[in-house]
């Protein structure tokens, strides 16, 4: 997937979410979900752990600068907050049950020269 010349936010974040989901399938984790949406809101990816024990619930975040400041400054307390509310809403529908959940957050930085990947574990 590239990005087009003048990229519109869509694309960006959906650029930002695909190599996010690359970099944890190169971790070897298992990608469940992608765009889960309900009424309150969506969660980027969800994802296991390699060994398939815990559910990792993953925000992206995609920018292509540093106007909107850095990676933690992005995820909020209310944002962790509303994740969390979303995870379990998402766990509520679930046959399965996991032992551990975990939230990550990955930044995306988008550059014409090279494109960086941060990736913050056990968020909040």
């Amino acid at each position: 997937m590239t990005i087009p010349q003048n990229p519109t936010r869509a694309e960006i974040g959906a650029r930002g979410e695909q190599l996010a989901v690359e970099h944890l399938e190169a971790l070897g984790m298992h990608v469940l979900a992608r765009n889960w949406r309900c009424r309150y809101g969506e969660l980027d990816i969800i994802a296991t752990d390699p060994s398939g024990r815990m559910v990792v619930f993953v925000e992206v975040k995609t920018r292509t600068g540093d106007g909107f400041g850095g990676l933690p400054e992005a995820v909020t307390a209310d944002k962790v907050r509303r994740i969390r509310r979303l995870a379990s809403l998402w766990l509520m529908q679930q046959e399965k049950r996991w032992p551990a959940l975990r939230l990550d957050v990955i930044g995306v930085r988008l550059q014409p020269q090279k494109t960086e990947i941060r990736h913050l574990k056990g968020v909040g």
